[in-house]
Order: C-alpha cells, then sequence, then structure tokens
C-alpha cells in the first residue's frame, strides 16, 4: 500500500545541504527544524534552525537521511510547501515554495497570506 504524500517537501538538494550541515556539525541526530512566525516585510517569515528535538505534535519528514521537522501551528500556513536550495549567481540559499503565499518579499525569507 502506498504512503500517502507529506503535506510537506524537502527537495533532492535542499536535503543534500542539509545533510551537509549536519556533518559539519559533528552531531548526526540533528534535524531541520522550519518554521512561520510573524513578521518580516510581507506579514510572515520563514525560520530554519537544526535541533535534536522533536515536538510531540511535529511533522516529520524523511529524505535522503535528513529529517525535516515542522510544528502544527506552522503547518497551517505550510500545507503543500517544498524546501529548496538552490545556488545561482547571486548566491546559495534555502526557499520555501509555497502555493498559499499570494506574495513575498524580494528575498523570499517573508510572504503574505
Amino acid at each position: 500500500m502506498p504512503q500517502p504524500a507529506a503535506p510537506v517537501s524537502i527537495s533532492e538538494s535542499a536535503a543534500l545541504r542539509v545533510g551537509a550541515l549536519i556533518e559539519s556539525q559533528g552531531n548526526p541526530n540533528l534535524k531541520l527544524r522550519l518554521s512561520v512566525s510573524g513578521g518580516g516585510c510581507s506579514g510572515f517569515q520563514y525560520g530554519f534552525d537544526l535541533t535534536e528535538d522533536a515536538a510531540a505534535d511535529d511533522i516529520i519528514v524523511e529524505r535522503d537521511g535528513v529529517t525535516m521537522l515542522v510544528d502544527s501551528m506552522s503547518l497551517l500556513y505550510l500545507m503543500g510547501c517544498e524546501v529548496d536550495f538552490v545556488e545561482d549567481l547571486v548566491g546559495a540559499s534555502f526557499q520555501v515554495l509555497n502555493p498559499n503565499a499570494k506574495s513575498s518579499c524580494g528575498c523570499g525569507s517573508s510572504f503574505a497570506i
């Protein structure tokens, strides 16, 4: 029986980058936490953090040996999104491809619903 699709996802390039960051920290128990908080120039902002701790209400997404955590409150704003890692001439960054965002700022770290 196939597994249901996760409510959020992480791209292959993001998983590889997070895996490299975790390896550089020397702690294989670290996980990527994606969160949403009020603020930023568009109303809400994305937060990225490496943590060992998962809460009871976290959604857990795994890809290529990397675990991403999303708390239940942030999930309300992140349903259907994908975390990606992009390298281009301007630089390298994590990006959240969020179908719920009606607008976002130029840097891509904040959004409006």
